[in-house]
């Protein structure tokens, strides 16, 4: 993965560990060598982990459409920064820009993000690897409602494995690597093998 888009919060919760975290998956990012995209803002969550990827010499893209520059405050030290007309051209221009998605903890936003992106996957519109960061386990209440509602027949068994979850930055990269790498030998023609992308 090349680049990854993650979804956070604008603020930066009340424990100290989603501070922790956020720094940490920014330098797990550049450990990898890989981008990151992100909502474009310097507070919360999302400026922590942008100044991490950036203070280690990392790449970072932000998107924010203009009526939020001011109100989530625009980072102005990122190496590139698109301003867009809406929400939705946001999305777009981030899931465009990404080789794969994290969801941190976060707010009513992050969710939203997290279950497009998921939806655009379950539709076909994209097959890009999708992780949980879960830190101190926060969405552990949320993986429980995902299986009852797989449970009650409106989520199918294969998208509930839609996604991969850690609590550890670098192994959830791992983990997402791993998939997109199956994903990749699953596209391939039924007379190919992993063998012959070598």
């Amino acid at each position: 993965m090349k680049s990854v888009c993650v979804y956070c919060g604008a603020r930066t919760g009340n424990a100290d560990i989603y501070r922790a975290q956020a720094a940490a998956l920014g330098a797990a990012l550049v450990n990898n060598n890989t981008a990151l995209v992100y909502g474009g803002g310097n507070v919360g969550l999302m400026g922590i982990v942008a100044d991490e990827v950036m203070q280690r010499g990392g790449m970072v893209t932000g998107v924010i459409p203009d009526s939020l520059l001011a109100r989530e405050v625009g980072h102005d030290g990122l190496t590139k920064l698109h301003v867009v007309k809406s929400m939705h051209e946001r999305k777009a221009l981030m899931a465009d820009l990404s080789d794969g998605f994290i969801a941190m903890p976060g707010g009513f936003g992050t969710l939203d993000e997290l279950f497009e992106i998921l939806t655009w996957a379950q539709l076909g519109f994209h097959n890009k690897p999708v992780g949980l960061l879960n830190t101190a386990g926060y969405f552990d209440h949320l993986l429980q409602f995902i299986d009852h509602a797989a449970n009650e027949g409106f989520i199918g068994e294969e998208h509930r494995r839609m996604f991969c979850v850690a609590s550890d930055p670098a192994q959830l990269l791992q983990q997402m690597q791993a998939m997109q790498s199956q994903t990749n030998t699953e596209d391939l023609p039924d007379n190919a093998n992993a063998h012959d992308l070598r």
